[in-house]
């Protein structure tokens, strides 16, 4: 992976939208906002990490439990 991942057209256009709305957050609300953030995308690494487990087959098999 020697070449930078690129935006699409949509993703540019939302990182703009999602500019415009942080210039107008007071500090407070950046700050929280940045926390809350922050922790998803924790919960997304978390999930991603829980999905590949699973389906590499390092996941402990639950079955039995349904």
């Amino acid at each position: 992976m020697s070449q930078p991942v690129e935006l699409s057209l949509e993703q540019q256009f939302n990182l703009r939208s999602f500019e415009s709305q942080v210039q107008h957050m007071s500090r407070e609300q950046a700050q929280d906002f940045l926390v809350k953030l922050y922790e998803q995308m924790m919960v997304r690494e978390t999930m991603y990490k829980e999905f590949l487990k699973h389906e590499w087959g390092l996941a402990p098999n639950n079955e039995s439990e349904s």
